[in-house]
């Protein structure tokens, strides 16, 4: 019946709380720590960055998260490490915080807090940051006075400063929080609060089978990267709350020769090395979801679930052939992703059934996968249109298998069949292609809203088509032409 975490150098025990309460409200109001700021409330900004400590295979691993979305339920057996931790115990400024005061990287101030924390988290685990991977870690943070290249200038002064290791608080703690996290895992189910307000943290995944046979409309909360959206935007009011961010049998990625078996619970940050090494398109596309922090939190499992329309990573593994597996109390069941959205808002889960994991598929040899995410911007924005091809070409060059997915064009993803069909068996060209873009009208019926209107969705995703044919191709020239002229 309690939540158990550590705040900072404080261990924390809560037998009541709101499941929707999120950790920034917990810091500013419960606590008053006031260094982590609200300024989007919806996980874009970064003001409220704060650095979640968590066991994963016998390691302590520090990564940063926005604390407006993330919800204080989800935070057991956790160490949670905000601004005021970092100074050391005479008030002498971090290399990090110091840099940034002597590269003038604030004006204002607003978003300093979070900036400096996920400086820091770059800090503890990289000693010499590339500007690449500087800005990989500054993904997630918006700055609207300052400009970037003295923050970046910080960020390489600040590398450079390596204090003793018991000047930094969690090198100097990473040893007994360790061991006071370990106690904390229990593996058992905690449950806080009544039936008008209650929390739920199974202890494990048959324990989650469990709750939701008996609770089956509850909402499960894994990386909360959409879930708190419901809280903070739309302010629905879930009930029960279920969080599974914890459980490490939803967290294994297991690479086969043939493809990848990966749990509901692994997160974009989890499964980016290995997709990049197999896969290199799709981990191009996760590296556009989110900054830093929601890929940390968000889990691709949960980028299914939701069933969205505009979700990234679905089209990529429908166009790949990926498999859904779900779980229930009854047992589990494996079905086509593709089948597993039926309409906008409905997807063929049953009552008390949770997404267990997902089996990809690797291109096979001598065939051609891209995906492409079109957005108003590159980075921390969310799909106007996402289009995924995966092609197979015969000897001869006609097209032998061809699936095409896409994302934002219809109320769920959902695969181009009427363009495949006309592509199957005919030459792999320009001429075929061509005469494929009129099969879209027959696919899709696109709406228009704050992203892009009806019109230019359907003609971005046409011309998604051609791009993937002039890269096939290798025909870098037209490729160039092409994207000039669209331009």
């Amino acid at each position: 019946m309690t939540l158990r975490f550590i705040l900072n150098d404080q261990e924390i025990a809560l037998e009541t709380l709101s499941p929707s309460q999120t950790l920034l409200d917990y810091l500013r109001i419960g606590r008053r720590l006031t260094g982590s700021k609200e300024g989007c409330a919806e996980g874009d900004c970064g003001a409220c960055t704060v650095l979640v400590g968590r066991l994963a295979r016998g390691k302590l691993v520090y990564e940063t998260v926005n604390a407006c979305i993330r919800f204080t339920a989800s935070l057991n057996a956790t160490h949670v490490v905000t601004i005021e931790h970092l100074a050391a115990r005479d008030g002498t400024l971090h290399p990090v915080q110091q840099a940034m005061v002597d590269l003038n990287g604030s004006q204002c101030g607003f978003c300093t807090p979070g900036i400096v924390m996920s400086l820091y988290a770059l800090w503890m685990e990289n000693e010499k940051p590339s500007r690449f991977e500087i800005e990989k870690a500054l993904q997630g943070n918006l700055c609207r006075c300052t400009g970037y290249e003295p923050i970046v200038k910080a960020a390489e002064k600040a590398s450079a400063i390596r204090p003793d290791a018991a000047f930094d608080a969690i090198a100097r703690e990473r040893d007994r929080v360790m061991e006071k996290l370990a106690a904390m895992k229990t593996g058992e189910t905690i449950t806080i609060g009544d039936a008008d307000s209650r929390a739920i943290i199974p202890g494990s995944v048959a324990a989650l089978a469990d709750v939701l046979k008996e609770y089956r409309d509850a909402t499960i909360v894994s990386g909360s990267t959409d879930v708190g959206l419901w809280v903070t935007k739309q302010m629905r009011k879930l009930n029960p709350m279920v969080f599974i961010n914890h459980l490490e049998e939803l967290q294994t990625l297991t690479e086969t020769d043939t493809g990848f078996i990966i749990g509901a619970g692994v997160t974009y940050t989890e499964a980016l090395p290995a997709l990049a090494e197999a896969i290199p398109a799709f981990s191009r596309l996760i590296f556009r979801i989110g900054g830093e922090q929601v890929r940390n939190m968000g889990t691709i499992g949960g980028n299914v679930a939701n069933g969205s329309p505009i979700g990234d990573t679905p089209p990529a593994m429908i166009a790949l052939g990926a498999t859904l597996t779900l779980q229930s109390a009854d047992g589990t069941r494996t079905i086509a992703l593709q089948d597993y959205f039926r309409d906008y808002g409905k997807q063929d889960r049953n009552p008390g059934e949770f997404v267990l994991s997902l089996t990809v598929p690797k291109p096979v040899p001598g065939s051609h996968f891209a995906v492409y995410k079109v957005a108003k911007r590159r980075e921390e924005d969310i799909s106007a249109v996402c289009g995924a091809f995966y092609l197979k070409r015969a000897e001869d060059g006609t097209v032998d298998s061809i699936r095409i997915a896409y994302g934002g064009m219809a109320g769920i993803p959902k695969r181009a069949t009427a363009v495949e069909e006309a592509l199957a068996g005919k030459p792999w060209n320009a001429d075929t292609v061509e005469a494929a873009r009129a099969a879209f009208e027959e696919d899709y019926k696109p709406m228009t809203d704050m992203r892009a209107t009806a019109a230019y969705r359907m003609l971005a995703a046409k011309n998604l088509l051609t791009r993937f044919l002039l890269e096939t191709m290798g025909d870098a020239q037209e490729l160039r032409r092409f994207a000039e002229e669209e331009a």
